[in-house]
C-alpha cells in the first residue's frame, strides 16, 4: 500500500474553507500530505488548517481569487514559498446559480464560467509551469456529474463542468511528456453549502435517491479514495481521464412505472 502513501508531498487546494473542498485536504492529510489551501479570505480557512493541523500535518492559508488573473499568480508563488514544493493541485473552488436557462443572465453565465472554468485553466496553468521544471506533478479538477449529463437550471453550470472534462483531456496531452498526470474527479450528488436548500426538499431526495442505483446521495469519505488515488503513485499511468464518483447516477438508469393492480 505505499503506492498511496503521501508522506513527503504537499497538495495545494483551491476552496478549500469548507464542504468537499475542506473534505479533500482532510483526506489528503490523513494520506501523509502537508496541505496548502486557499479561499477568498484567508480568514475562513482557520478551521481546515486546524483540522489538518490535528491530523500531524503541516498546513498553510492562502488567498485566493480564481477570477483574477493576478490573485492566481500571487497564490501559486506564495504557496510554493511557504511549503516549498507542490506535488498536487487539487483545482476544486467553484460556484453555481440555479435558474432555469430563460432567466440567467449575462453576469450568472459569466460568474459561473470564469469561476469554473477559466479559473481552474489559469491556476492549472501556473502550477505546470513550476511542476514542469520538475518533471513532475498530479493535478486533480474537480468537476460534477455534469460533465457527462445536463440537467435542468443548470445550464452554466454544465457548460463549466463539460468543459472541465474536455479541458482536462487537452492538459493531460500537453503535459504528459513533463511526467504530469492531469485527471478530473466527477462527484454525483452531495450536499454541500451551494446545494443545501435542495435537500430540505424530501420530496426532491426521494426523487434522488431512486435514481441513484446505490440508492443514496454522497456522503463524508466517498470521495477520499478515489482524491488519494489519483493524487498518488499508484495513479502514475492515469491520466486524461474522468473519474465518476456518483453512485451510478451516470448510468441513465429509467425505472419503470408500476402497474396498477
Amino acid at each position: 500500500m505505499s503506492e498511496f502513501d503521501l508522506t513527503g508531498k504537499t497538495a495545494l487546494i483551491t476552496g478549500g474553507s469548507r464542504g468537499l473542498g475542506k473534505g479533500f485536504a482532510t483526506a489528503l492529510a490523513k494520506a501523509g500530505a502537508d496541505v496548502v489551501v486557499t479561499s477568498r479570505n484567508s480568514a475562513d480557512l482557520a478551521e481546515t488548517v486546524t483540522a489538518v493541523e490535528a491530523l500531524g500535518r503541516k498546513a498553510w492559508a492562502v488567498e485566493l481569487d480564481v477570477r483574477e488573473q493576478d490573485s492566481i499568480e500571487n497564490a501559486v508563488a506564495k504557496a510554493w514559498e511557504l511549503a516549498g514544493q507542490i506535488d498536487i493541485l487539487v483545482n476544486n473552488a467553484g460556484c453555481n446559480v440555479r435558474k432555469p436557462a430563460l432567466e440567467v443572465t449575462w453576469d450568472d453565465w459569466n460568474l459561473i464560467l470564469e469561476t469554473n472554468l477559466r479559473g481552474v485553466f489559469f491556476v492549472a496553468q501556473a502550477c505546470a509551469r513550476r511542476m514542469i521544471e520538475r518533471k513532475q506533478g498530479k493535478i486533480i479538477n474537480i468537476g460534477s456529474v455534469t460533465c457527462v449529463n445536463g440537467y435542468a437550471g443548470l445550464a452554466p453550470y454544465g457548460a463549466s463542468r463539460g468543459g472541465t472534462k474536455q479541458m482536462t483531456q487537452s492538459l493531460a496531452d500537453d503535459w504528459g511528456p513533463y511526467g504530469i498526470n492531469v485527471n478530473c474527479l466527477a462527484p454525483g450528488w452531495f450536499k454541500t453549502a451551494q446545494n443545501r436548500v435542495m435537500y430540505e426538499d424530501e420530496g426532491w431526495v426521494d426523487y434522488l435517491t431512486d435514481k441513484i442505483p446505490l440508492k443514496r446521495p454522497g456522503a463524508e469519505g466517498d470521495l477520499d479514495g478515489m482524491l488519494v488515488f489519483l493524487a498518488s503513485d499508484a495513479s502514475r499511468y492515469v491520466t486524461g481521464q474522468t473519474m465518476l464518483v456518483d453512485g451510478g447516477i451516470s448510468v441513465g438508469a429509467v425505472r419503470a412505472v408500476p402497474k396498477k393492480s
